[in-house]
């Protein structure tokens, strides 16, 4: 195992910081998949909140596939000047009357936390003659600051989402209260796999979106298959500009 580099501010990682960066990265995920005897993929998530094109461009480069966006007036500013085989998700909050904006440039929405955010995206993407993949946001916390279902109301929303014409329930997403994944990923986890092989399975459901920077190994123990990295990829960033 390499030894784990050294994450600098944002201003000060070069190019063959991101590289060394992702590297490692890998590692850490091939272990955490090794060790739970995993044997399916796991995708690395770039998340490109305040990086610059020429950057997220050249992590694709370095293999990375997927790109999550935050922000829907930053991604719009950007969209044109990013590679054509860039695959991209909305993993940030998304307001109802920003749906129209991202609904035929992005592959998938993670951030789906009510019902009415879904139906817009419905009625958005039957206008576009398209189907929209979500995931649903799982506030498994129940913490006041996070949107979400908590875990039972995710019951009963799903079953109206799921109802729904232009979007097609993928999977869960969710991001714990900090330093809890070990108690909270495995609930997350058997959440998921009762939405998916229970009495009422839910049919296409394939994809838990969990870990961080921080926390992204012990994700993947707990069966996440996307990781969304920012900081430990990027470098640490501004966030208030």
């Amino acid at each position: 195992m390499s030894k784990a580099p050294d994450i600098k501010p944002a201003a000060d990682t070069a190019l063959q910081d991101i590289k060394a960066n992702y590297g490692f990265i890998k590692e850490q995920v091939a272990e955490a998949m090794d060790k739970s005897g995993r044997k399916d993929e796991v995708r690395i998530m770039a998340v490109t909140k305040t990086v610059a094109v020429d950057r997220i461009n050249y992590a694709e480069s370095l293999g990375i596939n997927l790109l999550g966006e935050n922000r829907v007036q930053e991604f719009l500013g950007k969209y044109e000047n990013y590679s054509e085989n860039s695959e991209i998700h909305f993993i940030g909050g998304l307001q109802n009357n920003k749906v129209k904006y991202i609904i035929d440039k992005v592959s998938m929405i993670h951030s789906v936390d009510s019902i009415k955010l879904a139906e817009e995206i419905s009625r958005r993407a039957l206008s576009k003659n398209l189907t929209m993949d979500i995931l649903l946001e799982v506030n498994i916390g129940r913490e006041l600051s996070k949107g979400g279902f908590t875990d039972t109301e995710l019951i009963s929303a799903i079953g109206e989402i799921a109802q729904l014409q232009g979007v097609r329930i993928r999977g869960l997403m969710t991001i714990p209260p900090p330093l809890e994944g070990e108690y909270y990923f495995p609930r997350m986890q058997e959440l998921y796999e009762n939405l998916r092989n229970g009495e009422k399975a839910l049919s296409g459901m394939d994809t838990l979106s969990m870990g961080m920077s921080g926390d992204y190994a012990l994700a993947v123990k707990y069966g996440s298959n996307i990781v969304r990295i920012g900081s430990g990829l990027f470098g640490y960033r501004n966030y208030t500009i």
